[in-house]
């Protein structure tokens, strides 16, 4: 079974394959700061700083609140998040929560149809 390291609370969760990051937080008492659990609010943002390798695809609603430069840094959101087949360590900021919680939701980009 995999294992969340929490590095804030220094705290290590074993964990069932598909776990949900903040889930596993809130069960077991991880820390990782919530309010929405939807990927609405961004509170939930955390660094992976091991292991981002054994977490699944980001998903759209973490690529419409984080955008494509937080993503790029290795954010994305514990509501939206499971860990696969091996250990991971993340961390929380909570100057970068509050950026990420003020910024707007990207628009979704529409296909357009020619039509024909």
């Amino acid at each position: 079974m995999p294992n969340i390291h929490f590095v804030n609370s220094n705290k290590t969760l074993e964990v069932p394959e598909d776990s949900n990051i903040l889930r596993m937080s809130l069960r077991y008492d991880g820390d990782l700061p919530n309010r929405c659990g939807g990927g609405i609010c961004g509170t939930c943002v955390f660094k992976t700083e091991e292991g981002s390798e054994y977490l699944d695809n980001v998903k759209i609603q973490e690529r419409r609140k984080l955008g494509e430069d937080w993503l790029e840094k290795g954010y994305r959101l514990g509501c939206q998040t499971f860990v696969t087949k091996g250990d991971v360590t993340i961390s929380w900021d909570d100057k970068v929560t509050d950026q990420v919680k003020k910024r707007k939701p990207d628009k979704l980009k529409q296909a357009v149809s020619t039509g024909k």
